[in-house]
């Protein structure tokens, strides 16, 4: 006869509490061994000498012979090829490194005992997004093997001044492909000539799109700044996910000539850094009118050669701070936790909050914009692929669809290319169709929309969440977002700032600040006070995954 169990030992399954409290505890040894190999980066960072450093660090170092150009950029390509594509893991947050740049460092260094410094960031070495023109011996490709062994026929504007400037051009970085315009179900960060970037604060989670690699490079230490593109969200998205300050400027503001497009009305580039010091120094340096892009004849008279001079710590003193909660609070209680924590801290740096206020016309947005892309993609490709000459490998939208459809196995291992296809059956920019689509965006997101909520409240700003943390990589289902704020600053075409606001289990948090058009000095002058109140960002430590141990 068998022998009997106690019957205060036997569960509903007949399986013996020793045996699940057993089981239990080889459960939560596994979590707990989990969440040590969480702990644990998948390629150890190691000491860095120019750690979080900043412009203002790296030019007093080289004003005071500590530092050199050339030195610089030894130190950060090494740690770019230590760190960017090891482990089992690996960044990619850079598709190329420029051959030239110990070169050009070198030479930046004899100028400078020579003649001084050329301009603010003379001897700084820049990442710049592979979309971004250079006319030198590395690729524009926006990702695309379709435009490999394609030479544009001159740096973009924004290299021009920069290297005017006396920066390094250090390499490309790697981005979602096409600028996250090509299908509707991508997974941000991955390209097919730069493969799959990933978060350094938790690898397995996106570095967001479509300025990845730009926002992964810099919140790892691989530049001292770096330049992003947006047409809406491309910049402050992935500067949220990164921890870093993103700047979206009015569109206008910084040329857009030799930069390969989406939309002609949406499209700028703007700084990507660690602090909002940096952001300032940056732009200082990116805006200017340029006759080769016609926009930034409405930015006349108002790019500033020093936004650094705007830079106040008590800068939220008396603003007027709006609180858009409708549609912009709500989908992730941990993100709005965090918000309602920098809002408090405003509010005790002297900030006036209008909470809320509403954005009207915001939901009427979503298909007016995309049509409007459509129509600009196309229109703005053809344009660019024109430009490059008779050697370039695709002439057009349809050859670009066909390049794809005829590599498949590499171009679209993960996901298709719908967003093409729906902008190859688009005419062109004098249909009706577009014109009454561009209309709405202006009316929506400008006369209806932030306008009218700013002048209704006096306001200096809008204050929200970027958006949620990073989600998950996910090459078979594409990306997951909950919301974000990007929108309506994206349709107007005015700016928009992101800089750290805290974390959720480790992964980072931003809060945006959005105003009118050209307000770029009230904005860094309400983000620089914020930032220097809350110290928020830290950087990352390349974990293999999220800790959950964590807050």
């Amino acid at each position: 006869m068998t022998k009997k169990t106690a019957a205060s030992d036997v569960t509903p399954t007949g399986l013996s509490r020793r045996t699940l409290l057993g089981a239990a505890a080889a459960v939560t040894g596994a979590l707990a061994a989990r969440d040590a190999r969480a702990a644990a980066p998948s390629a150890a960072p190691g000491a860095f000498a120019l750690e979080e450093a900043t412009v203002a660090d790296l030019r007093a170092g080289l004003e005071s012979g500590k530092h050199t150009a050339r030195g610089l950029t030894e130190a950060y390509l090494a740690r770019i090829r230590a760190l960017d594509r090891t482990g089992d893991l690996p960044l990619c947050s850079v598709i190329e490194l420029n051959p030239d740049a110990l070169t050009l460092a070198d030479a930046l260094d004899a100028e400078r005992k020579a003649k001084g410094a050329r301009g603010p960031l003379h001897g700084i070495p820049v990442l710049l997004k592979d979309n971004i023109a250079t006319a030198d011996k590395m690729q524009t490709t926006a990702g695309s093997l379709a435009l490999v062994g394609a030479v544009p026929p001159r740096d973009a504007f924004i290299v021009e001044r920069l290297r005017a400037a006396g920066a390094v051009i250090l390499g490309k970085t790697n981005l979602s492909e096409w600028a996250n315009f090509r299908s509707t179900h991508s997974t941000s960060g991955w390209s097919a000539r730069g493969g799959l970037c990933r978060n350094p604060y938790a690898l397995d989670r996106t570095p967001s799109g479509s300025s990845s690699g730009s926002g992964a490079a810099t919140a790892a230490n691989f530049c001292a700044v770096s330049v992003g593109t947006e047409t809406d969200g491309s910049i402050v998205s992935p500067a949220s996910a990164c921890a870093l300050v993103g700047l979206k400027p009015t569109v206008g503001l910084v040329s857009r000539a030799g930069i390969i497009p989406i939309s002609s009305t949406q499209d700028t580039a703007g700084p990507m850094t660690r602090t909002v010091a940096d952001a300032a120094a940056l732009l200082s340096v990116l805006a200017g009118e340029d006759p080769r892009d016609a926009a930034t004849a409405a930015g006349k008279g108002r790019a500033h050669p020093d936004y650094t001079k705007f830079l106040d710590p008590k800068g939220l003193a008396g603003a007027r701070i709006g609180v858009p909660r409708e549609r912009f609070f709500g989908y992730h209680p941990a993100t709005d936790a965090v918000v309602e924590r920098a809002l408090e801290l405003m509010k005790a740096q002297g900030a006036v909050l209008v909470d809320p206020v509403t954005l009207p016309n915001m939901a009427k947005l979503d298909e007016p914009e995309l049509e409007v892309m459509l129509y600009e993609f196309k229109a703005g490709l053809e344009a660019w692929f024109a430009q490059l000459g008779e050697g370039a490998p695709v002439r057009t939208l349809a050859d670009l669809i066909a390049f794809n459809e005829k590599n498949r196995e590499r171009e679209m291992p993960y996901f298709g290319q719908e967003l093409l296809l729906q902008a190859q059956k688009k005419g062109p920019l004098t249909d009706a169709a577009y014109k009454k689509a561009l209309a709405a965006c202006r009316r929506y997101s400008r006369a209806e929309g932030l306008d009218a909520v700013m002048n209704q409240h006096k306001l200096d700003a809008l204050v929200a969440p970027t958006q949620a943390p990073a989600g998950p990589i996910d090459l078979v289902l594409g990306d997951h977002w909950l919301g974000s704020s990007s929108t309506p600053a994206a349709v107007s075409g005015y700016p928009t700032l992101t800089v750290p606001a805290g974390d959720v289990h480790g992964l980072p948090v931003g809060v945006s600040f959005i105003g009118r058009a050209w307000s770029e000095p009230v904005l860094l002058k309400l983000a620089f006070a914020y930032e220097q109140a809350s110290h928020a960002r830290r950087k990352p430590a390349f974990l293999r995954t999220v800790d959950l141990r964590g807050a």
